[in-house]
């Protein structure tokens, strides 16, 4: 195991597809490699797999090339110390499990006694001791879920790339085998890069999360950096807070749909965005009186209620998210359509400049 991480600098063109990615790990790091369908993340994992080449940059695992156009140097998939865990994750079904961990030491010229060694301790750290006899049409989601990541780390990778390792799952068992999964990550010591689509999954297993829109790299940063200062309106929907871009004039932020007044950032000029975040959006049958200096009348489009929170979608000449109680909505009778207003305290809106 090396100790200097992932580096990719690459541009991958495809037809009339580019894919412009530049991205670190560390070691120990998880990053969460989050976009929109189409935006390139497959083609991110296939390139730094070794499964298609790079058009010009250069991959770097470790401090070794493993891909570079410009010092022609291309080392094939089978050849790189990378783990990977597919979408389906692509057991061998006539191998029982402890055979399927077992292959990719043996692959690499392991005796059989000594990958017989590495893969009892491997199949302990994985809980899967009492399922080495199965085989894959034997085990439940979650079951083949461990199985994938075992065989992953069995050859001891520098890094292990999962490719979304839980949307196989119901969402009964994605919770529990995420859970899972996070106290696995922690332990590997090598750079781990997920790609997925839920953000949940960002924000619980990742250190860091890499925003990826049209072939580009939009925003990079922890999760609560992303949370507090998205840069595109697809980071501020994943991270459920609403972006609203205009131009900020000492905390006054014009849009096209009004102003928006910030005592986040008194001293905020050019282009910039309003940042609201749904806690602190407040819900009222009629124009609220008082102290709130930000106010928009609204309809209410979307409910989604979860066990302790409910989540308003209110559109009008400014679309909000909002959170309430249960009993908030019962006592003010919201149904989808329902005519409301909106507040928010100027020192809850966050002014983040964009230029």
């Amino acid at each position: 195991m090396t100790n200097q991480g992932l580096s990719a600098d690459f541009i991958v063109d495809r037809n009339e597809f580019q894919l412009d990615c530049k991205l670190s790990v560390a070691p120990g790091e998880v990053l969460a490699l989050v976009g929109p369908n189409g935006a390139g993340k497959s083609t991110a994992l296939q390139s730094i797999s070794g499964i298609i080449s790079i058009t010009s940059g250069e991959i770097k695992i470790g401090g070794q090339v493993l891909d570079s156009p410009a010092a022609h140097c291309f080392i094939p998939a089978n050849n790189r110390n990378i783990g990977v865990v597919f979408q389906n994750y692509a057991l061998f079904p006539h191998l029982s499990v402890s055979a399927n961990v077992a292959f990719g030491p043996r692959s690499r010229g392991v005796s059989k006694a000594q990958a017989r060694e590495s893969t009892d301790a491997i199949l302990a750290q994985f809980d899967l001791v009492n399922l080495a006899r199965r085989r894959p049409a034997e085990l439940s989601g979650g079951q083949a879920q461990r199985v994938a990541l075992a065989r992953a780390v069995a050859t001891s990778p520098d890094a292990l790339l999962l490719d979304e390792p839980l949307s196989a799952l119901d969402a009964v068992t994605a919770g529990h085998v995420r859970n899972e999964l996070g106290k696995h990550l922690k332990r590997f010591q090598g750079s781990a890069i997920i790609v997925t689509h839920n953000p949940l999954d960002a924000l619980l297993l990742a250190d860091k999360i890499a925003i990826l829109e049209n072939g580009q790299i939009t925003q990079v940063g922890t999760p609560s950096e992303i949370a507090q200062s998205p840069r595109t309106d697809y980071a501020a929907t994943l991270m459920g807070v609403t972006l609203i871009r205009g131009t900020a004039t000492n905390g006054v932020i014009a849009t096209p749909t009004g102003e928006f007044i910030s005592t986040d950032n008194s001293q905020l000029s050019g282009s910039a965005a309003a940042i609201i975040r749904p806690d602190t959006v407040s819900v009222h049958l009629t124009m609220p009186e008082g102290s709130p200096r930000n106010v928009w009348a609204g309809e209410v489009s979307d409910i989604q209620q979860t066990l302790d929170r409910v989540r308003l979608v209110i559109r009008g000449a400014v679309t909000l998210s909002a959170t309430i109680t249960p009993a908030s909505l019962s006592s003010m009778d919201l149904q989808v359509g329902s005519r409301v207003w909106t507040s928010v305290k100027a020192i809850e809106v966050a002014g983040v400049s964009l230029d």
